[in-house]
């Protein structure tokens, strides 16, 4: 009968437990040293080997033949107990097993001296799962229970167990499993199941198993059937995106490329790979490329080891720090929203919107964006939103060829005096209106004058084209794209040397207005009309004002 990776590759002994070499000493020493304590609480996420050390430690404490603090695995206690026919030996799951009757039960057995090994040991797994009845009803035992007796409490969250269980117990902590030891433990592995499994998808089983020993061989269970495991068989196992198709959304949502990254999320989630783990993935390309961005010192170790430090140095031009925390925290909030949404598909989509039109309100504060703003502008990254487009030229229509029927067209001679006077006065040229405002033609002077001596988030905004500039006789007037904007160009001394410069290149005196999203400068005021309007009132008539 088939046997699971993890069951069938379980260490034996304490020197085949990797990555919790702080554990595995510590309680060697207090086997050959016989200072064994009466509890034990191992903690640590899943998968890190706590039920392996508890099992191991169960078969130390009752060897015959103890070999330098491990079981020896050929007396008939330890063979025993790997059979499971030893009945001094049990292993409880707390999660189902929570009642004050069961934990009574215990209790009882523990006045008996056991009748095949030396102690009698009871492994609770996963004891934060117990009531508060089966905590109160465990503690005079666990305090003081009978020498024959070893308890073993394994648990993944350490808070739920009352501060009562923890002082009673000898706490070890477990570790997270460091990827490179997780990768050496697969290739043995591999190596001695015949399994093709090459170095990357070694490595890249080792990052998504997060620390867990038992998950990374459930992956390399699931993928062992394939004629290679790589890189690319892993990712269509497990059900994510590829190294290479997660670069290239990054890519798409670096550039803004909306239609290209949607377009990746339909292939995502046609071809059957969890959209969750998707956004996950991303968040660790963030992750690398924040620390590549942020750190000082040589990181490569710190990097995931399934991308580039070359390829994510290179993702990371143009992008700000703050931008990728806002990229970070849309993903965050998608993710909460996708475990209960009605329609998953919809939801990442509109999250790969927010990710590519993303505007000021993502970012921290204003200093955040401006920093994105710069970034931009130092590696040439075009900001400025493209202008509506223009309509297209009027064609004159030519009309069509008079037939031989058709009368002939009236001439000027037979129409009426007020008609032709009429036609006469539509024919007149009109002197075409001046425009109340212009653009003025001093800006790119302006920026060049200007760099250096204001304020650095003010100049990147006007440089990045969050900013229209118009001229009305003595008049300067800059409008803003956004609030943001508006205020930093107010700000002193900006707006002093703002435009002292413009002065001094339009060589006239200059009144310089900032105006705010949607605020427009006011018309000059008609006193002609005024007046008129003032007399109709005061004579009582009512006036009827058209907007």
């Amino acid at each position: 009968m088939y046997q699971a990776l993890y069951r069938k590759w379980r260490p034996l002994t304490f020197a085949d437990v990797i990555g919790q070499q702080h554990i595995v000493d510590t309680l060697r020493a207090q086997l050959m040293g016989s200072r064994l304590s009466h509890a034990y609480l191992f903690c640590g996420t899943r998968g890190t080997g706590k039920t392996t050390c508890a099992k191991l430690l169960a078969r130390a404490v009752n060897c015959e033949n103890l070999q330098n603090g491990d079981p020896c695995g050929q007396c008939a206690a330890c063979r025993g107990i790997l059979e499971g026919s030893v009945l001094d030996v049990v292993e409880i799951d707390a999660a189902s097993n929570n009642g004050v009757d069961n934990i009574r039960d215990i209790r009882e057995q523990t006045r008996y001296a056991p009748s095949a090994v030396k102690k009698r040991v009871y492994i609770i797994d996963e004891v934060h799962m117990l009531s508060a009845g089966a905590f109160n009803a465990l503690l005079k035992t666990l305090e003081e229970p009978p020498p024959h007796v070893l308890f073993i409490l394994a648990t993944t969250e350490i808070h739920k167990v009352p501060a009562t269980i923890l002082s009673r117990c000898q706490r070890f902590d477990f570790r997270r499993i460091t990827p490179e030891d997780i990768a050496q433990r697969l290739a043995e592995i591999a190596a001695a199941e015949n399994i093709p499994l090459t170095a990357g998808g070694a490595k890249l089983i080792a990052r998504l198993a997060d620390g867990a020993m038992r998950d990374a061989l459930s992956m390399l269970d699931r993928t062992a059937g394939c004629e290679s495991v790589d890189e690319d068989a892993v990712s269509r196992s497990i059900g994510i995106l590829g190294a290479d198709d997660a670069v290239r959304l990054m890519d798409c949502i670096k550039t803004d490329d909306l239609s290209g990254a949607v377009r990746h999320m339909e292939q995502a989630y046609d071809s059957g790979r969890d959209l969750s783990g998707v956004f996950d993935q991303l968040l660790g390309l963030i992750r690398d490329m924040l620390l590549m961005k942020t750190a000082k010192g040589d990181i490569s170790a710190m990097l995931s080891p399934a991308y580039a430090a070359a390829e994510v140095q290179r993702l990371c031009e143009g992008v700000a720090a703050s931008t990728l925390i806002a990229w970070s925290r849309i993903l965050q909030d998608s993710l909460s929203r996708l475990k209960n949404a009605a329609n998953r598909r919809v939801e990442a989509e509109l999250a790969v919107v927010r990710l590519c039109t993303m505007g000021g309100e993502a970012y921290d504060s204003l200093s955040g964006r401006v920093e994105a703003l710069e970034e931009k502008v130092k590696h040439g990254v075009p900001a400025a939103r493209e202008g509506a487009p223009q309509a297209p030229p009027m064609q004159a229509v030519t009309p069509p060829p008079a037939s031989e029927d058709s009368p002939p067209p009236p001439s000027d001679a037979d129409a009426p005096a007020w008609l032709a006077e009429e036609q006469q006065a539509q024919a007149a040229p009109k002197e075409p209106e001046k425009p109340a405002t212009k653009p003025w033609q001093h800006w790119q002077d302006l920026l060049k004058a200007l760099e250096g001596k204001i304020n650095m988030g003010a100049f990147t905004c006007m440089k990045a084209g969050y900013v229209r500039a118009e001229h009305s006789d003595d008049t300067l007037m800059l409008f803003c794209d956004d609030d943001i904007t508006a205020g930093l160009l107010k700000a002193e001394p900006t707006k002093t040397r703002l435009r002292d410069a413009a002065i001094r290149l339009a060589g006239t005196p200059l009144k310089v207005k900032v105006y705010e999203p949607g605020q427009k400068p006011k018309q000059k005021p008609n006193k002609e009309l005024d007046e008129v309007l003032q007399k109709a009132r005061n004579l009582d008539i009512e006036v009827t004002e058209l907007i």
